[in-house]
């Protein structure tokens, strides 16, 4: 027990560089998934102002087809040190990755690493569409024959449990998708840049699956991203301000991938044991937090989400969830800045990651005055989800 002090990542590990590509609706990229995510780690090392093949290390998102030896030689990396991928599906790795990454920093697998995700769907197909295979395996045996297919049907199950047991209504998850349309409308990068969401256009708009309106669902898209990590020692070296991680954490609660909608806890977005590993690495509670960046597969993942990160208690969502809440710059808790997976982009979430980082440069297109705390959730109710933490200070 008495090395507790020195098994952290807290304030050993910066990111120095984000990097982006223009983001399509789906099947809309003009180039192969592979040459986005170059561009995009290409652009991530010219923002540190690093020369791209001092790069040696890579964490993928969970599920990515471009592997790191075929991006080393693509690049010219003189030396790929680590190489590693999160794993699990939907969004939960989308602090994962930067968790892996900093674990190789701090262990001194490797020097300079870079988390990244790409996709083009056009390639290779939708994610949310149901499975197309012609037989149903596995877990999937018991619920696709009865119609439960797509990622929508299966987390509105989830959703639908939480809101009956605490009595939410609908306008909860209404403030979730106004706040991410609301913000993007100052964002030009954003897909749904003006294109504004007003609440009768939300309430109008068609039922994907109950509780989820088609407002309530993520986007498609393709496009890359990538965030360039080091030492605070490097960082200084570097021409951005650091953003320090203070924390990441990753995981699963207790058979939350049994099989058949059977998990014993089945009304929460899996954050309840990760939630409380971020916050003692970090030393910081949620009263600290300046700005929140919540992946949205659905607005229902976010509502339980914050939830379970301590922002508010069950019984208060009604109350607490509101636009003017969630709403940059004196919002209690500005939420999804860039517009998010809602409205931004759907990049599996890794975008979320660097709106952080962006707050924490002061550079978002929504700035949260003096943001020193900046924190990420990834991938409400999947299997393992990820959070992390972001400081303009190391400690």
């Amino acid at each position: 027990m008495g090395d507790t002090g020195e098994r952290t990542i807290r304030g050993k590990v910066a990111i120095v560089g984000i990097g982006e590509t223009t983001y399509y609706k789906r099947g809309a990229a003009p180039d192969a998934e592979f040459k986005l995510g170059l561009e995009a780690i290409m652009r991530a090392a010219d923002d540190a102002g690093l020369p791209v093949r001092d790069i040696d290390g890579f964490a993928s998102f969970s599920n990515d087809r471009n592997d790191p030896p075929r991006i080393a030689s693509a690049l010219g990396i003189r030396d790929l040190k680590f190489s590693n991928m999160f794993w699990g599906g939907g969004g939960g790795g989308g602090s994962g990755a930067i968790g892996n990454a900093a674990a190789a920093i701090v262990s001194g697998y490797a020097d300079y690493v870079v988390a990244y995700r790409s996709l083009a769907q056009g390639q290779f197909g939708r994610f949310g569409q149901g499975s197309q295979a012609p037989k149903a395996a596995g877990a999937m045996g018991f619920t696709q024959p009865y119609g439960l297919m797509s990622p929508a049907q299966n987390f509105a199950m989830r959703v639908r449990r939480f809101m009956h047991q605490h009595s939410v209504g609908q306008e909860a998850l209404r403030a979730v998708a106004m706040a991410s349309y609301t913000h993007a409308q100052t964002n030009p990068r954003a897909v749904m840049h003006g294109r504004p969401l007003t609440e009768e256009d939300y309430d109008n708009s068609r039922w994907i699956v109950e509780p989820f309106h088609l407002f309530d669902c993520c986007q498609e898209n393709d496009g890359a991203a990538a965030i360039l990590l080091t030492t605070p020692e490097r960082a200084r070296d570097l021409q951005h301000k650091p953003a320090y991680l203070l924390a990441t954490a990753q995981g699963s609660d207790y058979r939350q991938a049994a099989t058949a909608h059977n998990a014993p806890d089945y009304a929460t977005s899996n954050f309840k044991t990760v939630a409380q590993r971020l916050y003692e690495m970090a030393q910081v509670a949620p009263g600290d937090v300046d700005v929140l960046q919540s992946y949205e597969n659905f607005t229902g993942g976010v509502m339980m989400s914050i939830v379970e990160h301590g922002f508010c208690d069950p019984v208060d969502v009604n109350d607490f969830f509101t636009l003017d809440n969630f709403t940059a710059p004196k919002g209690k808790l500005p939420l999804n800045t860039s517009g998010g997976n809602l409205a931004e982009c759907y990049m599996h979430g890794l975008e979320l990651v660097t709106e952080a980082v962006k707050q924490i440069r002061g550079k978002s297109p929504n700035q949260i005055p003096d943001a020193k705390v900046s924190m990420v959730t990834s991938g409400p109710m999947v299997q393992p989800v990820s959070s992390m933490i972001l400081a303009s200070e190391p400690s």
